[in-house]
């Protein structure tokens, strides 16, 4: 699990990365019963969630092996249009880009309705993020501003975030 913060904005500030054993743990019976036996703590937070976006699914296409200090996450509403192998390879070819990978979201599994989404506005979704990692802030930049020729029906550009914690999941 890694979170990121957005270098400017208030916008979805946070942004929060799991990476699973399998794509069906997002839907599975654990993760499920921990979603419907909310803590004190997420209790307290969950109703001043805004602007909360979610979804979880399968990694269609990677290239680099790196993690990267900064991020985006750029959301497609169609990502099957995408040639992902080859945009990530081109995208990861970037200087100071240090990995990119595409995940197309399990709308059934991510759909699933919880006591912990009642408490808090609506979820919205996407069919697809693009992820982009660097080295550094400009190379994030400019690998993304390089995707609107790449990929031009992608949602609105999305924040560079800066790493603020991590935790390896053999941990979890």
């Amino acid at each position: 699990m890694r979170m990121f913060r957005a270098l400017q904005g208030d916008v979805q500030r946070y942004f929060i990365l799991y990476e699973l054993e399998t794509p069906d743990v997002v839907g599975g019976a654990a993760y499920l019963a921990r979603l419907n036996s909310p803590t004190p703590w997420s209790q307290r937070i969950m109703p001043q969630l805004q602007n909360f976006i979610r979804g979880g699914g399968n990694v269609t296409a990677a290239s680099g092996a790196g993690l990267g200090g900064f991020v985006t996450a750029q959301a497609f509403q169609d990502i099957a249009a995408l040639d992902g192998a080859a945009l990530v390879t081109a995208l990861a070819r970037e200087e100071r880009i240090s990995s990119v990978r595409i995940v197309a979201t399990d709308h059934a599994q991510t759909a699933i309705q919880t006591r912990e989404k009642d408490m808090r506005t609506p979820d919205n979704s996407f069919d697809g993020l693009l992820l982009i990692e660097g080295l550094d802030e400009a190379a994030v930049k400019t690998a993304a501003s390089n995707l609107a020729a790449r990929a031009p029906k992608r949602n609105a550009p999305a924040p560079i975030y800066t790493t603020i914690f991590a935790l390896d999941r053999r941990l979890l």
